[in-house]
């Protein structure tokens, strides 16, 4: 299993992210954000293959985009197609579904489900591209899991709240499945020859209770997945953008302690230490809060982006330095600053 990702777009540009989450036996695609111009750096393929389309807000900047998503994918067959957002995302993609004409629609298939995410629960609506989108289809509202926000089959998604000036920016966090591996030396302690039954240890499907003979022995699943699986935990990867915390605040000790592990970061850079009070005024970090935040989190390394177009190339290599001054595993996407 692995998380693959790649961030859309360039240096001054409006940014999103693309992940893959890669099983081995699957693979499922998320977007983040949908800047104006990102999806350029995607095949049609790779964009009809996303399952999970998440907006940290609904700025131009991040959503800019969607036209072009929404263009590859209205009509999919195989799907829904599912967006997540803050409050207010349901009534927002209502109104970009109905800013088209549509009169060629009917036995189109296409299913959209849109949820929108608050403090304490998840709303959720259907959309169908038969009825033009002209029927919002409300579905149960879901209690907001303090831990976690969606469970998919290979990955979980987590998700705070994030004040973004007057408005909240949806951060998220993506979580693999524990990995569980076949320790060989429990096996030959245990004097156990490989055969079919090891793909079924690995297999949920199979219940600890179901018995099996292995080497001429009987077991139980259980008691062998007690002796010979190694469980690690899967990699993560976390997005934030468009955000403003304070070091030292309940909020802050909140986000340090949500991202505490995190395998990847992928987090906004959009000013530098000494315009910190334009970085406020606009609710924004700079590059010395992230810094910050990384090594309190103590994340495995740092991915900066959503550079702010004020500054110069020269700007943003300070930008970086500023940040490892705190945390020294950070990087831009590879190709955006020259000689970095």
């Amino acid at each position: 299993m692995a998380i693959e990702w790649q961030i859309l777009g360039q240096a001054g540009a409006d940014n999103a992210l693309f992940v893959t989450i890669d099983s081995g036996q699957s693979r499922e695609s998320l977007l983040f954000d949908c800047g104006e111009g990102c999806l350029r750096d995607l095949r049609t393929g790779a964009i009809q293959s996303v399952s999970h389309l998440f907006f940290s807000h609904f700025h131009m900047d991040h959503v800019a985009g969607f036209d072009t998503f929404f263009r590859h994918n209205y009509n999919r067959p195989e799907g829904p197609v599912q967006v997540w957002g803050p409050p207010g995302a349901i009534e927002l993609m209502w109104h970009r579904f109905r800013s088209f004409g549509w009169n060629l629609h009917v036995d189109q298939p296409g299913e959209w489900i849109v949820r929108e995410v608050d403090d304490v629960r998840v709303a959720m609506a259907r959309f169908i591209t038969a009825e033009a989108f002209a029927i919002r289809h409300p579905q149960p509202d879901q209690a907001l899991d303090p831990v976690i926000t969606f469970q998919a089959a290979t990955w979980h998604l987590e998700t705070r709240l994030l004040p973004h000036g007057s408005i909240p920016s949806l951060a998220s966090r993506v979580v693999e499945k524990a990995k569980r591996n076949i320790d060989p030396a429990a096996m030959h302690a245990l004097g156990l020859v490989p055969g079919p039954w090891l793909k079924e240890l690995t297999n949920d499907s199979v219940a600890d209770a179901t018995p099996v003979r292995v080497s001429g022995r009987p077991f139980t699943f259980g008691a062998l997945r007690s002796s010979l699986l190694l469980t690690t935990p899967g990699d993560s990867i976390a997005y934030l953008t468009d955000f403003r915390v304070e070091p030292g605040s309940p909020l802050w000790a909140d986000l340090v302690h949500w991202l505490t592990g995190t395998t990847t970061l992928v987090c906004e850079c959009q000013y530098r230490a000494d315009d910190d009070t334009l970085a406020r005024r606009h609710g924004h970090m700079t590059a010395d809060l992230v810094g910050r935040l990384a090594a309190e989190a103590s994340v495995g390394s740092v991915v900066l982006q959503h550079l702010s177009r004020r500054y110069s190339n020269d700007d943003w290599t300070a930008m970086r330095h500023e940040a490892k001054a705190f945390f020294p595993r950070i990087e831009f996407p590879a190709g955006w600053i020259p000689g970095n």
